[in-house]
């Protein structure tokens, strides 16, 4: 059963740092880990200091996003279609229409989950036993949950559930564990809760006998004594697959929690520690730019965050995570019903023509009804 420990209330976005800042620090941070993170995937620390020394900021010439951050934008528009009405129906279909049943073109297979899970559609299996293959307990859909976070925000029970409906078609388990621990913990933030009370509302929405949960508390018992204790707390020493989803989760909680929310001491910990470097150090940016906001990531890290280039899901190609964060949070006037298009924006530009690719074209703004509500 999930953990009953007392959380402290999270209070309502005030001050300097509102609701749509944290939205887009979420996302743009999630970008921005994903980007710094991707050259180290895989990595073990000593062969990134073999390599970069310490990692302190890009080290691609031409940093991009991954397929963490494409799906992050698929879940996103997704929800910003159904809203609170999502159902794993929805997520079925989203899957068939804008990846499943197109030319792969320039598709490159993001992680064994996704590989499976479109697999197993295309034989004509449905959800959720399309989430039945060997990868089920991946951090696929941790990598893809902090926009379910942004959606409730102040809300971490309603965040959790959301994304337990979006991982429904692709995973089981501890896969989906891990992405509602993401989801609970950005909705925590998201509501300007303090760094305990993240991490416990993500603990308060697993069961307490889960992986995901043991890890959780391994790496927050490590955390003040820094990166390396938290990745020795964790990582299952000669353990091949690099994207288990309590590994993962708990790597990206535990630098988290070792910066105490600082969101480049946050992102660089989780990138320096290797492993699935592109998820956890997404995962800690969605945590840490939802904490302090979007003024709290780099200058120079933001700027080289463009629209999605559609490397993984070419139906994502050209929308920005900061579009996808505002749609999220952005209120429309009572009975104004679906937005007629979603357009695709740049960073400070003014609104461009009408997407027309994948049905992204009409993921319908939330109406007043389904506005984001902070309850303590």
């Amino acid at each position: 059963m999930a953990s009953t420990a007392c959380i402290p209330p999270v209070p309502a976005p005030q001050g300097a740092v509102g609701l749509r800042d944290r939205a887009r620090g979420a996302l743009l941070g999630l970008a921005v880990g994903d980007a710094l993170g991707a050259p180290a995937e895989n990595m073990k620390p000593s062969e990134i200091r073999a390599r970069w020394g310490r990692i302190t900021g890009y080290v691609a010439d031409r940093p991009a996003g991954t397929d963490d951050t494409e799906y992050a934008i698929f879940s996103g528009l997704l929800l910003a279609r159904h809203g609170a009405a999502l159902t794993q129906a929805h997520v079925e279909t989203a899957w068939h229409e804008w990846i499943a049943d197109r030319e792969e073109g320039p598709f490159r297979g993001a992680g064994f989950s996704e590989r499976g899970t479109l697999e197993n559609l295309r034989r004509g299996l449905a959800a959720p036993i399309s989430a039945q293959h060997r990868h089920a307990w991946s951090d696929g859909l941790a990598m893809r949950a902090a926009p379910h976070g942004v959606f409730a925000a102040g809300r971490p029970a309603e965040a959790a559930r959301l994304a337990a409906v979006d991982g429904s078609v692709s995973h089981e388990g501890e896969g989906i564990y891990g992405g509602q621990a993401v989801a609970a913990g950005v909705a925590a933030a998201m509501a300007g809760a303090s760094t305990v009370a993240v991490v416990a509302s993500a603990l308060a929405v697993v069961p307490d006998d889960s992986w995901t949960a043991r890890c959780l508390r391994r790496a927050m018992t490590a955390a003040h004594r820094g990166e390396r204790a938290v990745r020795s707390a964790v990582v299952i020493g000669g353990y091949p697959w690099t994207d288990l989803a309590p590994e993962a989760v708990a790597l990206a909680f535990g630098a988290y929690a070792a910066a105490d929310g600082d969101f480049t001491d946050a992102v660089l910990t989780a990138v320096n520690m290797g492993r699935d470097a592109d998820t956890t150090a997404a995962v800690a940016g969605a945590l840490a730019g939802a904490t302090r906001g979007v003024h709290a990531i780099p200058p120079d890290w933001a700027a080289a965050i463009g629209p999605a280039r559609g490397s993984c899901l070419p139906t994502m190609a050209g929308h920005h995570v900061l579009e996808v964060a505002d749609l999220l949070t952005r209120e429309a006037p009572p009975g104004a019903g679906h937005a007629p298009g979603l357009t695709r924006r740049a960073p400070g530009t003014a609104d461009s023509a009408p997407v027309g690719t994948a049905s992204a074209a009409g993921p319908p703004v939330r109406g007043a009804d389904e506005a984001t509500e902070v309850r303590t």
